[in-house]
């Protein structure tokens, strides 16, 4: 059972994730984007990470709220709600339970990530962050680390592909050839999940 302190040290995990991969995030986007979403994300959760520190949620379902609120009001552009509404869909689904398992936080995510393709009229194949999150979350069937690498494998897969939503599809096929950074600041918050879960188990 995972417990608010599992996920809270997601929070941080992602967070220092987004910190040391923040300028790649930013050179992937520069080419198909604004060139703003490491920075971006940097800012958001950040202020996750202050927010948490400052409010120390009791239930999984209410960090993971906090979060996504504090996504929303912090970050500019199409990330903010997007992750926003990831994560504040996902803290819903876990409801007021003091810990949930793996398999209620699988399904939860699940519902997260229809609500971000539902919230951005994205589909698989169309060069965003569903393309790693959606492997990503079905991936975690069999374990966080082979969701992560699901996610990973996803975010590698956007290169070839032509965007059809958000500002890179206005590149048309010059979006071609580029990874998309949503998709890779998918897989680092499912790899941030993957690392978390690995102490945790080491810890028993």
């Amino acid at each position: 059972m995972r417990d608010a302190e599992f996920f809270r040290s997601w929070m941080a995990d992602t967070a220092a994730a987004v910190e040391r991969e923040a300028d790649r995030l930013t050179e992937l986007d520069s080419p198909i984007g604004d060139a703003d979403h490491g920075s971006n994300l940097l800012r958001g959760f950040t202020a996750v990470r202050t927010a948490l520190d400052a409010q120390t949620p009791a239930a999984p379902g209410a960090v993971l709220q906090l979060a996504g609120r504090t996504l929303i009001s912090t970050v500019g552009g199409a990330s903010g709600p997007l992750y926003g509404m990831l994560l504040r869909r996902t803290g819903k689904e876990l409801g007021e339970a003091s810990e949930v398992s793996d398999a209620e936080l699988r399904e939860a995510l699940d519902k997260g990530v229809g609500a971000v393709a539902q919230l951005g009229g994205a589909a698989p194949g169309d060069k965003t962050m569903l393309d790693a999150l959606l492997p990503g979350v079905a991936a975690l069937g069999t374990s966080y680390r082979a969701a992560a690498q699901a996610a990973q494998d996803g975010a590698l897969a956007t290169v070839p592909m032509q965007a059809r939503k958000g500002r890179a599809s206005y590149l048309g096929e010059r979006s071609i050839g580029h990874q998309d950074p949503g998709a890779t600041s998918s897989a680092l918050l499912l790899g941030a999940l993957a690392d978390v879960a690995e102490r945790a188990e080491g810890a028993r």
